[in-house]
């Protein structure tokens, strides 16, 4: 276990049970909130894909996916990592327009995850993805876009705390818009990690942009595989979380990559050898529809408005003796 923290003085705000109608209140109203805001409709997702096909996203391209063989198919599948391919052949296969998207339920297991506070071998979120145009595909309908999702956050956040008045978290819509390089000029003594959390102590609501490509200072502020999101019209949402007293980030997002900047990514990935694979060979022949995406933390949204210490008081996962005996010393229910 890497960092656990135990806020000192930390009590749930709700006992076992409400806990769990709390989630079930948060997960229904929020994707009605992002689904309307959005124009999403909502689809059936994989939990594997073929190992070959190139659709599983390999993350910061050092994340090891589980795999398994299929007999009856003759080949091995991954449990995905995320759907960030998977929706943009959908949206194609299953013929949306312009303007319109999807969204879905991602479950997926990461092996490799550092654990703690606000990670999990478990992930679970809402995948989304949504056609644009190419004059849409600009850094002004990105932020217009990220402005959406806050809204659908914290108008279920207000609705949360009517059905539970006990709850004490403040969210802010006011988003603050800053570049990794921007951020790096801003504190450049300090770590990426650091930064991000002496902006949200000030801010509390931020979009951190252009995440995947090397800074002035020769470092990356975060990975980011090559062929999903542009590096230079993606970014992280962030919110500032007062149990845990730092940065807490929500959803990962971007409009993705077309041609030239897979082209141009994957050269600078040094990851070459992708391109015959099935979705890069689409996506470099431009036979894929434009798209912005992303995923949203669904244990993590809740956790962040239920003011949960821990990740696993609002999903069940396996953890470590040392976080399972500190946790139940300081009171913090992991199911």
């Amino acid at each position: 276990m890497n960092d656990l923290i135990i806020p000192k003085g930390y009590k749930p705000k709700l006992n076992a049970y409400q806990t769990q109608l709390a989630i079930e209140f948060v997960k229904k109203n929020f994707q009605r909130e992002l689904a309307q805001n959005l124009n999403l409709k909502r689809v059936s997702a994989p939990l594997f894909v073929s190992g070959s096909s190139g659709l599983n996203d390999n993350l910061n391209g050092v994340e090891r996916p589980v795999s398994f063989d299929i007999p009856a198919v003759g080949s091995d599948a991954e449990v995905v990592q995320s759907l960030a391919k998977w929706k943009r052949l959908a949206l194609k296969r299953y013929g949306f327009e312009t303007g319109t998207g999807l969204y879905t339920d991602m479950n997926a297991i990461r092996r490799d995850e550092d654990l703690d506070n606000i990670h999990s071998v478990y992930v679970d979120q809402w995948d989304w993805e949504k056609i644009i145009t190419k004059e849409t595909r600009t850094r002004l309908y990105l932020m217009s876009t990220v402005r959406s999702i806050v809204d659908a956050i914290c108008t279920t956040h207000e609705y949360l705390k009517v059905a539970f008045p006990q709850l004490e978290t403040v969210l802010s819509r006011d988003v603050c818009f800053i570049t990794t390089q921007e951020l790096e000029d801003r504190f450049p003594d300090a770590t990426p990690h650091e930064r991000e959390n002496l902006l949200l102590k000030e801010t509390k609501t931020a979009f951190i942009m252009q995440i995947g490509g090397k800074l002035k200072s020769g470092i990356k502020h975060d990975g980011r595989a090559p062929d999903y999101d542009d590096w230079s019209l993606n970014g992280d949402i962030l919110f500032w979380n007062d149990v845990l007293g730092r940065a807490f980030e929500i959803s990962s997002m971007g409009i993705r990559v077309d041609s030239e900047s897979l082209d141009r990514q994957l050269r600078e990935a040094g990851c070459d050898d992708r391109r015959d694979l099935p979705f890069h060979r689409m996506l470099l022949q431009n036979e894929l529809p434009l798209t912005i995406g992303g995923g949203i933390g669904q244990s993590r949204l809740c956790m962040l408005m239920m003011g949960c210490a821990h990740i696993g008081e609002v999903q069940a996962s396996i953890w470590d003796k040392e976080t399972a005996d500190r946790c139940e010393k300081a009171g913090i229910m992991l199911l």
